[in-house]
């Protein structure tokens, strides 16, 4: 049988129910919108979380206090609020260690704010002139701390852009304005860049000051809660990290590394677990999303064998004429799968279209991979053949005789 006359002959047989091919079709295209779809917001979420994640610094090392007690514990025993890492910490890691690209102690607390009848509660962070390049913070206006700020215990700060919003609003720039924290003035010297996110350690939403000032006048603590390293390139970002766990090891007299009483996350580290959780998120909605395309295959396969049924005799007159039982296969699988095709083509540009609007409306960001669109139409075409087959089987095993007789 020559490929125009099965062209011809799919389309008459398709064509013949509009009605039924088009709910046929609707099935397939609606599984794979779905796995496209959420193929897309997975993706996007993880893009998302690393973009967050690889924004608080590059190579980064974060010291903390406290760390994990017990074998098989989830829970950290205080970790971050627990008080065993000082400044003296932080400037020996500096002086000792090579390779570091910066160093930058961190007092964090979370603080009333208030300027010019306005008011905010934000983390105020104390910390030192290493942050600004150990963390990538870009100031937009004005100047970052400085180590002379540090050495006097200046009472200067420098504003997150979204706090100079909710004080001073949108467009106005703060610098040389005054507010107070904890019932104290401080001028205000600087405004850092945007850099957006959400979540733990939003920058957008902090405000800096020197570590100095916070330890006396916030605090009023010698503790720091973390210790932030800048590394000079990831290749030896775990050797770095193990010269920092050594050196504080010997700081604090611990001989038993289970007994540390800190704890290092790497950003490597961090990087890769929050992918790994989110590469399963992403393929458990492709996951859920496919079951509608089994659904769909399903329906192919209910409308061909109804099909089947409906066109016995034609099936028989062909098979009467000459027509081997490898032609009325093909031409049955092929029905079957122009079903697949056309719902797969609508369902990749539908699927395309909500990923779309869904990020253009700002509700989650999303990312279309080539690999969501070339696995949701493989997908399509082999539920074609698969759910295809029994029916044209079927078709084809038909006796030519008792299928001329069928009513």
């Amino acid at each position: 049988m020559k490929f125009i006359d099965i062209f011809h002959e799919t389309y008459s047989a398709l064509s013949a129910n509009k009605v039924r091919s088009s709910l046929t079709i609707l099935g397939i295209v609606i599984g794979i919108s779905s796995v496209i779809a959420m193929l897309s917001i997975g993706q996007g979420a993880q893009n998302s979380i690393q973009s967050s994640i690889e924004s608080i610094g590059s190579n980064l090392l974060m010291v903390m206090p406290g760390t994990q007690r017990g074998p098989g514990t989830m829970v950290s025993s205080g970790r971050g609020s627990a008080q065993s890492l000082t400044i003296e910490d932080a400037e020996a890691i500096k002086e000792t260690i090579f390779g570091l690209d910066g160093v930058a102690p961190e007092l964090t607390g979370r603080y009333q704010i208030t300027a010019k009848g306005q008011n905010t509660n934000t983390q105020v962070v104390g910390t030192m002139a290493d942050y600004e390049l150990v963390r990538n913070l870009e100031v937009a206006e004005g100047l970052f701390i400085s180590e002379a700020n540090v050495k006097s215990a200046a009472k200067v700060v420098v504003l997150g852009p979204t706090v100079s919003d909710d004080l001073f609003g949108e467009g106005i720039s703060p610098i040389g304005q005054k507010i107070r924290i904890n019932k104290i003035d401080f001028k205000i010297i600087g405004l850092t860049k945007s850099k957006g996110g959400s979540g733990f350690s939003n920058q957008d939403d902090m405000v800096f000051v020197p570590l100095s000032t916070a330890s006396r006048y916030l605090s009023g603590s010698d503790y720091v809660s973390t210790i932030s390293i800048a590394g000079t390139d990831a290749e030896t970002l775990d050797q770095l990290e193990q010269e920092v766990n050594n050196l504080l090891l010997t700081r604090h007299k611990i001989r038993n590394v289970d007994l540390a009483d800190f704890s290092i996350m790497n950003q490597a580290d961090i990087v890769s677990a929050a992918s790994s959780v989110t590469e399963v998120f992403t393929w458990l909605l492709g996951s859920v999303a496919g079951i509608s395309l089994v659904v769909g295959g399903i329906g192919i396969m209910n409308m061909m064998l109804t099909t089947v049924t409906e066109r016995t005799r034609e099936i028989g007159l062909r098979k009467a004429i000459g027509a081997k039982r490898s032609d009325i296969t093909t031409q049955f699988l092929i029905e079957s799968i122009s079903l697949t095709i056309v719902g797969g083509l609508i369902g990749v540009i539908l699927g395309w279209s909500i990923s779309f609007v869904i990020s253009y409306l700002g509700l989650v960001e999303t990312k279309v991979s080539l690999l969501s669109v070339v696995l949701a139409v493989g997908v399509s075409a082999a539920i074609g053949i698969i759910f295809g087959y029994y029916p044209a089987k079927r078709a084809a095993g038909l006796n030519p005789i008792e299928a001329l007789r069928y009513e």
